[in-house]
């Protein structure tokens, strides 16, 4: 028996007319993803960034080389505001992880692009991270493993 468990079994006792089985998925999908973003977090800091500056840095790498987007591009792929964006390229730019330079494209545009130290840090951070997700995995076979994949895709799908 888990919290949620717990929860579910409170709300019975108080309002057993309610079908309480979404909020046991609901309750478990948020709890997994605060626990597994906490430990993504502590991965991520060994390498001196947090999950915000890893997700704008796996986003370039995963971009192909030369590993460089726009601002506007990043916001829309991570669904940050451009504030939200500036901030976080700015904390990158001063740890030498990436580089903003004019776009040749758009006179008032930059490119934001992957240095070679941003290249090899998110490098690492993604073995890292990976490791600790594969962790969190490690009890269910791989059938499971990708029958939770499917799932979750559908919930998601039927969300979103």
């Amino acid at each position: 028996m888990d919290d949620v468990d717990r929860i579910i079994a409170q709300w019975a006792v108080e309002r057993p007319e309610l079908a309480t089985l979404p909020m046991a998925v609901f309750g478990r999908v948020f709890r997994i993803a605060k626990l597994g973003g906490e430990r993504a977090e502590q991965a991520y800091a060994e390498f001196g960034i947090g999950r915000g500056e890893f997700d704008v840095l796996a986003t370039l790498r995963r971009s192909g080389d030369p590993y460089r987007l726009t601002p506007g591009r990043l916001s829309a792929t991570l669904m940050l505001t451009t504030g939200g964006m500036t901030g976080r390229l700015d904390k990158l730019e001063r740890a030498g992880l990436v580089s903003r330079s004019p776009d040749p494209a758009d006179r008032r545009g930059q490119l934001v692009t992957l240095t070679e130290r941003g290249l090899s840090i998110v490098d690492e951070a993604v073995v890292k991270g990976l490791d600790v997700q594969r962790e969190a995995l490690a009890e269910f076979s791989e059938a499971d493993r990708e029958q939770l994949a499917d799932l979750l895709r559908r919930l998601l799908a039927a969300i979103g």
